[in-house]
């Protein structure tokens, strides 16, 4: 007998495990694909760590945090300075003054700045009903047409004049020569890749891959006290209420026959005739020395039953429809749901690490 059984492998489960362990706890986790560390599972493929689920570069400014995760695995010191490619022009990411210098060549904040702003004055005092003409009121129409537009409606499968506004509240625009896409004290790829940490964490744990819990709820509910459960919480009550929509990724990987692709980590492709959102070179994340490379495509797909989640669609039909399955969770005492599934939300991997610390804290005192 267990004194839990957690339902995915993934950071949220994989944290609860490794401190609900560490407290004397008798651990079972089951994972229902054939690998731990959900969607940040890395694969090492002929000494290239390829992530298998599109880039995860991790950023805190919580040193908490940072020093929790560099007790499994040490760090790199990689820096995320993506690029983004407009027809075949090259452009800095996020939106500082070296983008500024390639769109229009201007040298100084102030030039930037005077740019920025007489472009923003096309909507005059209109209030923006949509994202096209929010992204315009915040940074012109130079930034959008060549760097937002594209990029977003392939993200969303939408035209940005029928998504909604508030889907960019803010676009960060930096007045220095500063290429860092995050403004977190701490970033890096843990050396050796994300399963090697996550392994870590589950060290001594009893794991169980390929193991589709509801197909066998009862069975296995049986075998622990408690449930923590972070696999999509429509799906746990039998989309009794309906489906939740998220948005989907396909990629495509392909080994190259160059030590060096793009020279770069990540590429963003922002025009819409190219159908991939970006190439993603892997052997930058984590430098190995080799003859050849590893580079994925990504490409954004809509979401149906069966597919890969990705990111949850927060607009207010979803949010109700999740409102009302979290009632449910209240009814059931003995499970608990966390993770970006089980909460339908978007998390970057250190909120998610915090949250299950939190939730562990709140569990075992």
């Amino acid at each position: 007998m267990y004194d839990y059984l957690i339902v995915g492998a993934g950071l949220f489960g994989s944290v609860c495990a490794h401190e609900l362990n560490k407290m004397g706890k008798k651990v079972l986790v089951v994972e229902k694909r054939n690998h731990i560390a959900g969607n940040a599972y890395t694969e090492n493929n002929n000494g290239i760590h390829v992530h298998k689920y599109g880039a995860h570069i991790f950023h805190t400014n919580d040193k908490k945090i940072w020093d929790y995760v560099n007790s499994f695995v040490e760090f790199n010191r990689f820096t995320n300075s993506p690029l983004a490619n407009y027809q075949g022009v090259l452009y800095n990411l996020p939106f500082n003054m070296n983008t500024f210098y390639q769109l229009w060549g201007t040298k100084t904040p102030a030039e930037a700045l005077a740019v920025i702003n007489e472009q923003r004055k096309e909507l005059g005092d209109k209030e923006p009903s949509n994202l096209e003409e929010k992204a315009i009121s915040l940074v012109g129409r130079d930034i959008y047409e060549k760097l937002i537009k594209g990029y977003t409606e392939k993200q969303w499968g939408r035209k940005a004049t029928e998504l909604p506004a508030f889907i960019i509240s803010r676009l960060p625009v930096r007045m220095t020569y500063d290429n860092n896409y995050f403004a977190d004290r701490y970033q890096g790829i843990p050396i050796g890749g994300y399963t090697k940490m996550v392994k870590k964490m589950l060290e001594g744990i009893d794991v169980k891959l390929g193991v589709d819990f509801l197909k066998n709820k009862n069975e296995l509910s049986a075998l622990a006290d408690k449930i923590i459960y972070t696999g999509p919480i429509d799906e746990y009550f039998d989309y009794c209420y309906g489906q939740l929509e998220y948005r989907s990724l396909r990629f495509e990987t392909e080994i190259v026959d160059v030590d060096n692709y793009q020279g770069n980590a990540v590429i963003n492709y922002t025009e819409a005739e190219i159908p991939y959102t970006r190439i993603i070179e892997h052997k930058h994340f984590d430098p190995v020395d080799t003859d050849h490379s590893i580079i994925t495509k990504e490409y954004p797909t809509e979401w149906a039953l069966g597919d890969e989640p990705y990111y949850p669609v927060n607009d207010a039909k979803n949010m109700e429809l999740y409102k009302k399955y979290k009632m449910l969770i209240d009814k059931n005492h003995n499970v608990s749901f966390g993770g970006r599934l089980a909460e339908y939300k978007y998390y970057d991997m250190h909120q998610v690490i915090a949250s299950a610390l939190h939730f562990i804290s709140k569990q075992e005192h």
